[in-house]
């Protein structure tokens, strides 16, 4: 497969831009003022249990107090894990307790909170309170999978491992002495880990991820990647040093960028990442899709377009449907949208058609690393599916309601923003006492008032029996206003 990974490091912010075929597939940002805490482990003290939702929040030391669900509790030693317990059985108010972040805070929401930890390396995932092991569901080769099976519980049993173990994909291929080495690795981090636990005092960090550039290494880095560019020296040679350390056979692949552009302006990345913040997506045949991100859900609409094809029009909207579908899968990852996702898809007459399109775009999600279920195509033609969210989207990452409209993507008219001020003037000259008034106002709303409006005005400024100026104030936004009593 034909994978570049693009590493732009600047003063607070690290990006890493992931590259198929030419094509931008997925960005991942760390700034110093907004470090991801997935993956973190904290000794949190629980503040409240309610029975009601069968769950506890939990401080930790974050914004907002985290969120704990009783079926994210492990089991204390001797309870049966099939017994469902009520939350008060299982923790209690002022609880100590050892947690690892599951979900990023999102909105209004607090950060999702587990028990069951998990501590990942380059090959393995160490969990800590089991002792189960297990293969990555997406290494298919059952042969594969039943090798990597017999060689960590091996491993497990000659050197006397404690906890459960997970082979990562990246697990795949991988020799005995290279799962030993991860599986020691783990058991060792797993012991550093608990001696600081004896040293803090709740709420508190434990155990952080490690940095974008070297967490990109562990999970990204793969015999599919060509080459890793990366534009600062620094982060060039951490990023060598973890590649020789747990991935010598690709360190190779890494290279500092030394081009006289961005690093991003490869592949075109860096226009890909400002057309991915805005809800048009042109398609290649003329159609389009419309992305529009709300709190509940996402939506997303099909249009043909420019497009009208060479044949009949079932033709036209199968094709624009079926290219439709690819960029969807993409655009979903890029943007990282999860959560319930509505796709209307131009309305198909055939069954064959819509079962078509249904299996373009599972399989043009079948290479996002983010879970997904897909529903069939309803009768009115909406696909309902679900995306697994663990972290903030593209938008929310980089974006922030518009202070003109308040985030409502819209802004009031000049027009109606006259008529606004017409009633404005009128309460004024009901309530107080004054010799003129003065309209400083947006100069388009100026415009307006002295043009279309300017007969309206006027009856206005006559029937109040008092003079109106008015003043153009370029820094003035369309919809606000201000009347002053002179």
């Amino acid at each position: 497969m034909n994978i570049d990974i693009l590493v732009n490091v600047a003063p607070g912010e690290t990006r890493v831009a992931q590259i198929e075929h030419g094509q931008l597939q997925e960005l991942f940002l760390q700034r110093d003022s907004q470090r991801g805490v997935v993956g973190n482990i904290y000794l949190g003290r629980v503040q409240r249990v309610l029975p009601g939702m069968q769950a506890a929040f939990v401080e930790v030391g974050l914004e907002r107090t985290a969120f704990l669900h009783a079926s994210d509790i492990v089991r204390r030693q001797g309870e049966d894990e099939d017994l469902s317990l009520s939350i008060e059985h299982l923790i209690t108010q002022d609880d100590h307790v050892l947690v690892q972040v599951l979900k990023e805070p999102l909105g209004s929401k607090g950060a999702r909170l587990t028990t069951e930890l998990s501590i990942p390396s380059r090959y393995m995932v160490l969990m800590p309170h089991n002792e189960k092991v297990a293969i990555s569901t997406r290494i298919e080769n059952e042969e594969e999978r039943e090798r990597l099976l017999a060689a960590v519980s091996g491993i497990k049993q000659t050197e006397k491992i404690a906890g459960g173990f997970i082979v990562r994909t990246a697990g795949e291929g991988a020799d005995e002495a290279a799962l030993a080495t991860d599986m020691r690795f783990l058991e060792k981090l797993w012991a550093s880990i608990q001696k600081q636990v004896m040293k803090v005092q709740a709420p508190s960090l434990v155990h952080g991820d490690l940095p974008l550039v070297t967490r990109m290494l562990r999970d990204m880095l793969s015999p599919n990647v060509d080459r890793i560019r990366i534009d600062n020296d620094d982060a060039y040679q951490q990023m060598r040093k973890f590649a020789e350390t747990f991935v010598p056979e690709l360190a190779s692949r890494i290279e500092l960028f030394d081009g006289d552009g961005p690093i991003f302006d490869l592949f075109g990345a860096e226009d890909e990442l400002d057309r991915a913040l805005h809800p048009r997506v042109s398609l290649k045949s003329g159609g389009s899709i419309v992305i529009e991100q709300t709190e509940a859900m996402t939506t997303i609409d099909v249009n043909t377009g420019a497009f009208v094809g060479s044949h009949n029009l079932g033709d036209t909207i199968l094709k624009t449907n079926l290219e439709a579908a690819q960029a969807i899968a993409r655009q979903l990852r890029l943007r990282n949208l999860g959560g319930i996702i509505i796709i209307d898809f131009i309305d198909m007459q055939e069954q064959a058609h819509r079962d078509q399109v249904l299996r373009t775009l599972e399989t043009a999600l079948v290479k996002d690393p983010a879970k997904s279920m897909i529903c069939d195509i309803s009768q009115l033609g909406l696909v309902e599916m679900t995306r697994k969210r663990t972290r903030e989207s593209l938008e929310h990452l980089l974006c922030e309601p518009c202070p003109n409209c308040s985030g409502r993507g819209s802004v009031k008219t000049p027009d109606s923003v006259c008529h606004d001020i017409f009633r404005e003037l009128l309460r004024s000259a009901r309530q107080f006492e004054f010799k003129e008034l003065l309209v400083l106002a947006n100069p388009n709303v100026v415009a307006m008032l002295l043009d279309e409006q300017a007969t309206a005005l006027a009856e206005l400024s006559e029937n109040l029996g008092y003079p109106i100026r008015l003043q153009s104030e370029s820094l003035y936004l369309q919809e606000h206003f201000d009347v002053v009593l002179m």
